[in-house]
């Protein structure tokens, strides 16, 4: 798929706009994914955003703000401070590090602290070791046919049905 700006580099970058209850997909090759993003910064100042909403609520010269500029990142030696500037965090361990000034602003964001959307994807480890399993259940059936074990050879047949079951309703 090429980039729907430009036309001619592969789209790495897949964006979705929501304008006025309207979704537009767009294609992007990184180049011009580059631009798309200063241009959404410059018109949002979304890094602005994000660093008021730090301050959004407080009032000024509390105990905990005036700690503020000591705190650093031992990872990234980001400090709280420059995070308020820039409105972004420098690594993963910003997070633990900022902890305990990052709950009020992510229930402010995203009205919790806790992540209940979607979760990524199953690891290949689980997927495979479910897979294998069954698999197993299967090659189990099979030698209790050529055994002659019909019963046993029912038993399975049902925990391999709801083990597919089982799948199918995850899967949906």
């Amino acid at each position: 798929m090429l980039c729907d700006i430009c036309g001619k580099n592969p789209a790495t970058v897949h964006l979705t706009e929501i304008v006025d209850e309207q979704m537009n997909e767009l294609h992007l090759c990184e180049e011009c994914a580059r631009q798309k993003s200063t241009q959404m910064e410059q018109q949002f100042g979304l890094s602005d955003l994000l660093a008021g909403m730090v301050d959004f609520g407080k009032g000024g010269g509390t105990k905990e703000t005036e700690t503020l500029p000591e705190i650093k990142c031992p990872a990234c030696g980001l400090s709280y401070k420059d995070f308020k500037k820039l409105g972004r965090l420098g690594c993963g361990e910003c997070y633990q590090t900022f902890k305990k000034y990052l709950v009020s602003l992510l229930k402010r964001i995203h009205g919790s602290s806790q992540h209940v959307g979607k979760t990524p994807f199953k690891s290949a480890k689980a997927v495979a070791k479910k897979k294998n399993g069954l698999q197993e259940l299967r090659d189990k059936l099979q030698r209790a046919i050529e055994s002659e074990s019909f019963e046993d050879a029912a038993a399975l047949r049902d925990q391999i049905r709801e083990l597919e079951k089982k799948e199918q309703n995850g899967a949906k």
